[in-house]
């Protein structure tokens, strides 16, 4: 697990976002918050940011419209959906959204903190399987273009 990596938190309640950022912070995780999704998407264009804790009820937008309105990096940011109104609707739009969890609050501070750090595995072993992707590819790539040379040397 990356101990620095970076979370956004995304809650209209001030005391939600300052009791996630202090538990995270804690466990060694660069931590931002937002209180709206404006300002999530800005801090996303501006940054990159491994994992997102998203309030459902947004004061501007829901917060699973805001899963599709994250810029897309590269290892792919995790989101996990996070309410206290949770509803079957909300839970199968998180899911159709690519919502990579869904918490309910109050929070169990422990199940949430498992939570973030298998999404983080599930990252990084991502970003593993595709950096040895891009490396294959380019060794294939080398060998085609070496052995192209080669036959173009013995005619």
């Amino acid at each position: 697990m990356d101990e620095h990596a970076r979370i956004l938190v995304v809650d209209d309640d001030e005391s939600i976002r300052k009791i996630l950022s202090t538990i995270l912070e804690d466990e060694g995780y660069a931590v931002e918050t937002a209180e709206n999704g404006r300002e999530a998407i800005d801090k996303s264009n501006m940054k990159v940011y491994n994992l997102a804790l998203i309030d459902v009820r947004l004061p501007d937008i829901e917060g699973v419209v805001l899963l599709t309105k994250f810029k897309e990096t590269v290892p792919r940011m995790r989101k996990i959906i996070i309410t206290g109104f949770p509803s079957i609707q909300n839970a199968i739009e998180a899911v159709n959204n690519k919502a990579d969890g869904y918490m309910l609050k109050p929070f169990e501070i422990g199940k949430i903190l498992e939570t973030i750090k298998e999404q983080l595995e599930k990252q990084r072993a991502e970003k593993e399987y595709n950096q040895n992707r891009v490396t294959e590819f380019i060794e294939t790539r080398v060998r085609e273009l070496e052995m192209k040379d080669a036959s173009k040397i013995a005619q």
